[in-house]
């Protein structure tokens, strides 16, 4: 029997990191445990009380049934409370919220609701990866604005030529952004609204997934410059240690939430009831919140040091895990992500050049970049940092 993938699954590429993973299996061959910062993954557990919260629920669910598509009125209710409190917003817990199985699944079926064939979707370069193989499953274009330090990493809104802008359907923006650590200024937001309805393009905000890990100023949402034609999305999985537990919502615009529900009521059965008890929990506590940015903040500091010690230059990292280091001398992301693999340092870092496109320039915004992730045991870090000031300041 002949097997043929669609054009679409084909369309969207296999897998980049299998060079490097090929390397840092011959590490442990060799008998050497790499340091991996390449993959997003906290490492840190879940909070206890929020597992514990979780535990006394599946005795109350237990044999519950299918819990709502669309969340608990409890936890839709929490999360209006917690975005009150985070911003200053109101929102109605019916019409302007929607929980989510994590935050993947609801931007990956997103332009599913709003983009007919051949539709244009505006997407930040990098990008979080769903937002272009959604936009490819939903049968439209997918355009690629790179995000440039020049810009100091914003999605530059006023470059798009008009005749993009007048086809676009939606336009897709991550701050605190992933890779970059940078935070959008209400001025941008502000600015962006405007463009947006200029044109009636949906704007798609990935913001809940790192706002709330920062080290300076407390990042602010798009939704304190209103909630027309936006959409936002959020996710426990990073401020809470919660990545196994695929627990989100979106909120905004009433009439996007609505066509949303009716999607996704196509697409799933919900988040479990006890996940969303164990959610209620951990969006009640702060303290938690507070102690995971020390401990982020600590390994940062202690990169950054090492990465100056160098003479690298370092990173922007106002918030996020990320580290968005530029690689010395200009030198090609993937040659230099080999390099902090070698026996001296065995460093797994994710290349630049792999979590970006080519744009319409011909341009890959990645290629002279590395990304670290700050989520090994704050040990690992110290050992990382001291073999990259030792090898650098060797050469």
């Amino acid at each position: 029997m002949n097997i043929i993938a669609s054009e679409k699954l084909n369309k969207i590429g296999g897998y980049a990191f299998d060079e490097v993973n090929k390397l840092v299996a011959k590490l442990k061959v060799d008998g050497i445990n790499p340091i991996d910062f390449g993959v997003g993954d906290p490492t840190a557990p879940t909070p206890e009380f929020v597992k514990k919260a979780a535990k006394e629920a599946l005795d109350v669910y237990g044999s519950a049934g299918y819990p709502s598509y669309i969340g608990q009125l409890a936890y839709r209710e929490e999360i209006a409370k917690w975005m009150k409190k985070r911003f200053g917003i109101t929102l109605d817990p019916d019409k302007e919220i929607c929980a989510t199985i994590g935050s993947k699944e609801a931007v990956f079926h997103l332009p599913e609701a709003f983009i007919n064939e051949g539709d244009i979707v505006i997407l930040p370069n990098p990008g979080y990866p769903p937002m272009k193989t959604g936009t490819i499953f939903a049968g439209g274009i997918p355009y690629f604005v790179s995000l440039r330090e020049e810009n100091n990493f914003l999605l530059d809104y006023k470059s798009i030529p008009e005749e993009v802008a007048e086809k676009a359907k939606i336009i897709w923006i991550n701050y605190p952004n992933s890779p970059t650590g940078v935070c959008a200024t209400r001025q941008y937001y502000e600015g962006l609204t405007a463009w947006a309805e200029k044109y009636n393009i949906i704007i798609a905000a990935d913001e809940g997934c790192y706002i709330d890990i920062y080290f300076n100023e407390k990042p602010i949402s798009i939704l304190e410059c209103g909630t027309e034609g936006i959409i936002t999305f959020y996710s426990l999985s990073k401020r809470n240690n919660m990545t196994g537990y695929r627990v989100g919502w979106v909120a905004g615009d009433e009439n996007i939430i609505e066509k949303f529900k009716k999607l996704k009521t196509n697409i799933d059965s919900g988040t479990p009831d006890f996940i969303q008890a164990g959610a209620i929990a951990a969006l009640t506590d702060e303290s938690h919140a507070e102690e995971m940015r020390k401990q982020y903040k600590e390994k940062r500091n202690i990169m950054l040091e090492a990465f100056k010690t160098a003479g690298w230059e370092n990173p922007k990292s106002e918030a996020t895990f990320y580290l968005w280091l530029k690689t010395p001398n200009g030198m090609d992301s993937v040659e230099f992500a080999k390099e902090l693999l070698s026996k001296e340092l065995a460093i797994v870092v994710t290349p630049g050049a792999w979590i970006s496109d080519v744009d319409k320039d011909g341009f890959n915004p990645g290629n002279n970049f590395v990304r670290f992730a700050l989520v090994p045991p704050l040990p690992d870090v110290k050992i990382a940092a001291e073999k990259i000031k030792k090898f650098y300041t060797k050469k």
